[in-house]
C-alpha cells in the first residue's frame, strides 16, 4: 500500500504538476497571443503613421505647387501693373502735353482773329478759310511724336 500511496501520491502530484504545467503552458499560450497581437497592432499602427505621413506629404506637395503658382500669377500681376502705371503716366504726360499745344494754337487763333479782323493785304479772307489753313498747320504740329525725354520731365 505504501507503493499504491506512494504511487497514487505520486500520481497526484504528477496531476498537479501536470495541471500547473498545463496552466504555464496555457500562460505562455496566452502571452504568445498578446505578443502576436501587440505585434500586429504596432505593425498596423506603423501603417496608419506611414499613411498619415505619405498625406501630409503629399499635402505639402499640393501645397507648394499652388503656393508656386500663386507667386506666379502675383509676380505677372504686379508686372502687368507697373507696365500699366507706367503707360498712364505716359498718357498723363500727353494729355498735360497736348493741353498745352491747345492752349497755345487757341491763343494763336484768338490773335490772329483779333489782329487780321478779315483783311489781308486788301482783301477779305473767309475767316473759315483762315481758320482752316490755321488749324491744319496746327494739327500738323500737335501730331508730331512726342519724344520720350519730354514726357519725362513731367
Amino acid at each position: 500500500m505504501a507503493s499504491s500511496s506512494g504511487t497514487s501520491s505520486g500520481s497526484g502530484s504528477y496531476t498537479i504538476q501536470n495541471s500547473g504545467s498545463e496552466e504555464d503552458l496555457q500562460q505562455l499560450m496566452d502571452q504568445r497571443k498578446r505578443m502576436i497581437s501587440n505585434r500586429e497592432s504596432a505593425r498596423r499602427s506603423r501603417m496608419r503613421k506611414q499613411k498619415h505621413l505619405d498625406d501630409l506629404m503629399s499635402q505639402l506637395a499640393y501645397l507648394r505647387n499652388e503656393n508656386n503658382q500663386i507667386l506666379t500669377s502675383m509676380n505677372v500681376t504686379t508686372q502687368s501693373y507697373l507696365n500699366i502705371e507706367a503707360d498712364n503716366s505716359i498718357l498723363r504726360a500727353q494729355v498735360s502735353e497736348l493741353g498745352y499745344r491747345l492752349e497755345s494754337l487757341t491763343e494763336i487763333i484768338s490773335f490772329l482773329n483779333a489782329n487780321n479782323s478779315g483783311i489781308s493785304n486788301g482783301q477779305i479772307i473767309d475767316s473759315s478759310m483762315a481758320d482752316g489753313f490755321i488749324m491744319n498747320e496746327s494739327w500738323n504740329y500737335m501730331y508730331q511724336p512726342i519724344m520720350t525725354a519730354d514726357i519725362m520731365q513731367y
